[in-house]
């Protein structure tokens, strides 16, 4: 059986999850012409492998910390969300992918603050960038999507945090990098 170390747990949960927040990114994008049912399943696909880089990132970390936890809270904000896509429609539909979005901010907000008061380095600034671009990347999602439920489209809006989501989620992986390779 092979076992991996954690810094590699962490390095891989990291790019994971960086390319869980593209896909999804490119799937809230109109200007690409996707259509509907393949930007949804691009979407499903992204935040699985969103759940899927979180767990394995918070998987790495021995000890309990801001950033183990939230990297716990961001992948059942993705599973929210995985959930509410497969298992309902409608307007609660778009509460849980809120809520989602929600608990995706919390999660990175978390994250953030464990990095808060790191020593001053080239990972813990990418991680602190890559975390505060998270929070305010699902932080506008969520605020799309309350427009959405209020009955205003705001499409551009849940893209635009979309895309900021997913340069947090690289710079977060590439702070992972930093620390992993020589």
């Amino acid at each position: 059986m092979c076992t991996v170390d954690r810094k590699t747990k962490g390095y891989i949960g990291g790019w994971i999850q960086a390319i869980g927040t593209v896909l999804s990114a490119i799937s809230s994008t109109s200007s690409l012409r996707i259509g509907e049912e393949q930007s949804e399943n691009l979407n499903l696909i992204g935040n699985l492998l969103q759940a899927s880089g979180s767990a394995l990132a918070a998987d790495s970390e021995k000890e309990p910390t801001l950033s183990k936890i939230g990297n716990e809270i961001q992948a059942i904000g993705n599973s929210l969300e995985v959930g509410a896509v497969l298992l309902t429609e409608g307007t609660v539909q778009d509460e849980l992918v809120i809520k989602g979005d929600l608990l995706q901010a919390l999660g990175a907000a978390s994250a953030f603050a464990d990095n808060w008061d790191s020593i001053p380095s080239e990972e813990a600034l990418l991680s602190l960038y890559g975390n505060l671009l998270g929070v305010i990347g699902n932080s506008l999602q969520a605020i799309s999507g309350i427009f959405e439920l209020e009955g205003e489209k705001r499409q551009h809006l849940n893209s635009i945090g979309s895309w900021i989501q997913a340069i947090g989620g690289v710079l977060s992986a590439l702070s992972s990098s930093v620390e992993t390779l020589p």
